[in-house]
């Protein structure tokens, strides 16, 4: 700011400056959208799209293949939290890595919040990873996609919420579809557990309410995405470590994983590597087309992740997979569009028979011309 006095006239000229020669010279512009390096800001909107999509499709399709492929090796399935300690490790230090590479390093977020978005994050990945080893891949994803349900009941009971009629048929579809996978899973699996699907039930309720957490705390701090994975992360590990310990669950999980170091050590690496990219590309996906976009990208990276689980992974099939797959599906388009009611419009069925009424009146006088 600029202050300029003269002595033949009493004023003070005041000169503000612009919004670009405030922010930091290594920041170009505030829309920039950076992923990996890579400014996307540069490219038109249809480019962006397929980076954006491609970048979601390729991470997360190799993050679930990966994920299925460890819990596939012999003897793995017991260790579900210790692949989560090696997951929260891995997150810490790209995390670590990432907040190095910006300018502001300060902690915005206070360390309280931090400790209970820990607690929350480790619920939600420890309780879906350990979920693999009583539940068929498929099963798992197809609750992944169910979220809703948690955060609606917690609606209505903690914050006395009222819902429209979408979002209730949105809910139920998810429900009745989770419960037709459930059986399908439950009459076709030979090894299907009860287990699994508390433990996966517990893991969506934590998901549903850390979203929520993240937001506020972001919102009001100012936080980094780098800050809240490398402290909720590193926190987290800290809580799975005292956990495993406490329960002699990290000694038999060290000796099997050293044994078998490419399958579990090199696995978990590749598997944390695309997990902490791929969820990059879906933060600039939202930023630049918005959440409903993404939220259908994601749907569709879901649906072919359980199309490749049952091509690359010997497992028993019905068809009450797909239908009650379906219904999910139906159940996420009914959500979306509840949120979107006035940017997506349907036609009315009182629309759709004026409409079909006009065109036979059309086509009538036509053929009577």
């Amino acid at each position: 700011m600029d202050l300029k006095f003269t002595s033949s006239r009493k004023y003070i000229s005041i000169s503000v400056p612009s919004k670009s020669q405030t922010m930091s010279p290594h920041i170009k512009s505030v829309d920039d959208v950076v992923v990996l390096g890579m400014n996307l800001s540069r490219f038109n909107k249809p480019t962006q799209f397929f980076i954006c999509v491609s970048g979601v499709f390729m991470f997360y399709l190799i993050y679930g293949y990966l994920q299925e492929l460890i819990f596939s090796v012999e003897g793995f399935k017991p260790f579900g939290w210790y692949l989560t300690l090696v997951q929260f490790g891995f997150y810490s230090i790209f995390g670590l890595i990432e907040l190095q590479l910006i300018q502001d390093k300060r902690r915005r977020i206070p360390g309280k919040t931090y400790m209970i978005i820990a607690f929350l994050t480790v619920g939600t990945m420890g309780l879906s990873n350990t979920s693999l080893g009583y539940l068929n891949y498929p099963t798992q994803v197809i609750f992944k996609c169910c979220k809703l349900i948690p955060v609606m009941i917690g609606g209505v009971f903690i914050q006395g919420k009222r819902y429209n009629i979408a979002d209730v048929s949105a809910a139920l579809c998810m429900s009745l579809g989770l419960i037709w996978f459930t059986l399908a899973d439950s009459t076709v699996a030979p090894n299907f557990n009860l287990t699994g699907v508390v433990l996966i039930s517990l893991a969506l309720c934590a998901d549903a309410v850390i979203g929520n957490v993240q937001e506020k705390a972001m919102k009001l701090h100012n936080g980094s995405n780098s800050e809240m994975v490398l402290y909720s992360y590193s926190i987290g590990f800290v809580y799975i470590l005292f956990g495993l310990t406490c329960t002699s669950g990290l000694s038999p999980a060290v000796t099997f994983c050293s044994k078998h170091p490419l399958q579990t050590y090199g696995y978990a690496f590749l598997f944390s590597l695309t997990g902490y990219f791929g969820i990059s590309f879906v933060l600039a996906l939202i930023k630049i087309f918005g959440a409903l976009l993404a939220v259908t990208v994601t749907t569709g990276r879901k649906a072919m992740t359980i199309v490749l689980s049952f091509l690359f992974f010997a497992k028993p099939f019905t068809l009450q997979y797909v239908w009650s797959g379906l219904l999910v599906v139906l159940g996420i388009f009914l959500n979306v569009y509840s949120k979107n009611m006035d940017k997506i419009k349907l036609p009315s069925l009182h629309g759709l028979w004026k409409k079909s009424v006009e065109e036979r009146k059309t086509r009538t006088l036509s053929q009577t011309v």
